[in-house]
């Protein structure tokens, strides 16, 4: 019988060992359903998110609700939007009860004094021409002012097929501001002419991720078996989809036969009452997902089936690392 002990050597066991004892238990929340941008391809917008719920205001019962997560063993709540950054006391609420990650697109700084080691995520969708076509403006020039050198925040790429052949460019300036970055691939929910990716590109693209994990490996948060993961859409032959994702929120999921997911997963909407299909699109075709934490997530739960071999157990342990790194569980 093949078990952990007898796959690793010592230095992966204790690799091993560091990450097990996390029992990381996550949820989403929308902490508004406001946006100082209005991105193509923003899934929250693109499949009407923002209109389902009316968004809580009383910060008294923002607190209540938070306190009722962490009774359910909530130990990471990941705040997005919309942007969370215009409602600073929604995200302190959070921020004062459990380890909190807050997804930026960077346009606001969060207060430092107020939240000194709050881990933000700031969004990038390439270089300056995409942006503008794609977010209406350059957002990199703005958020990059913000957080150079900033120990807890690092750029969350989203790589378009227009990126082919540009991304070191993007990771350098990222490099040359003191941050990290995590890379992942656009879904083009609003279908943006040029933004689908076709199977050759996403062979070119994966090629271009290791490289850039090759060659700045102080600054890129990430592995290959995740480039393979995220660029196939297979782990262990088995196709993403609806019948897979690890993602989908607890009480709405009546998939048969359920497959492995993260135990007690909501996202939440900005009422504090609704909740949304997944952690990504009510609308989004599961097939054609790139989400990465979605992935990520995807290979977490999957333990067992990396355990046929020494590789197989090693890759399974470089992408918990790498998303316990970005949700600050483990340091960098």
């Amino acid at each position: 019988m093949k078990t952990v002990s007898s796959l690793l050597d010592a230095h992966w066991y204790e690799r091993y060992r560091q990450i097990s004892k996390l029992n990381i238990r996550s949820s989403i929340y929308d902490v508004t359903d406001r946006c100082n941008l209005r991105c193509k391809g923003c899934f929250f917008f693109s499949s009407g998110e923002h209109e389902v719920a009316r968004e809580e205001k009383d910060i008294g019962k923002w607190e209540t609700f938070i306190e009722n997560e962490m009774a359910r063993g909530v130990n990471l709540a990941i705040l997005i939007g919309g942007e969370p950054t215009l409602c600073p006391d929604r995200i302190e609420a959070f921020y004062q009860r459990l380890p909190s990650f807050c997804a930026t697109n960077g346009q606001i700084k969060v207060d430092r004094k107020r939240f000194p080691d709050l881990m933000v995520g700031i969004s990038l969708w390439g270089d300056e021409e995409d942006e503008k076509i794609l977010r209406g403006k350059d957002t990199f020039a703005v958020s990059s002012a913000h957080y150079a050198g900033d120990a807890n925040a690092y750029y969350l790429y989203t790589i378009t097929p227009k990126q082919l052949g540009k991304t070191e460019k993007i990771i350098r300036k990222i490099k040359d501001a003191g941050l990290k970055v995590h890379m992942q691939l656009l879904s083009n929910d609003e279908g943006v002419d040029g933004f689908s990716w076709q199977a050759e590109e996403l062979t070119a693209i994966r090629a271009e991720m290791d490289a850039m994990l090759d060659r700045y490996p102080e600054t890129v948060i990430s592995s290959k078996y995740y480039h393979q993961i995220i660029t196939t859409g297979r782990m262990c032959g088995r196709p993403f989809g609806w019948l897979e994702c690890p993602s989908v929120t607890e009480p709405l999921d009546k998939r048969q036969p359920q497959p492995k997911r993260l135990i007690g997963f909501i996202r939440w909407a900005s009422d504090l009452r609704t909740t949304h299909r997944c952690c990504t699109s009510e609308t989004r075709d599961c097939r054609t997902c790139k989400d990465g934490a979605a992935h990520m997530s995807w290979v977490m739960v999957n333990k067992r089936a990396h355990m046929n071999s020494t590789k197989d157990l090693q890759n399974w342990i470089e992408v918990y690392e790498m998303f316990a790194k970005l949700y600050r569980f483990i340091p960098w």
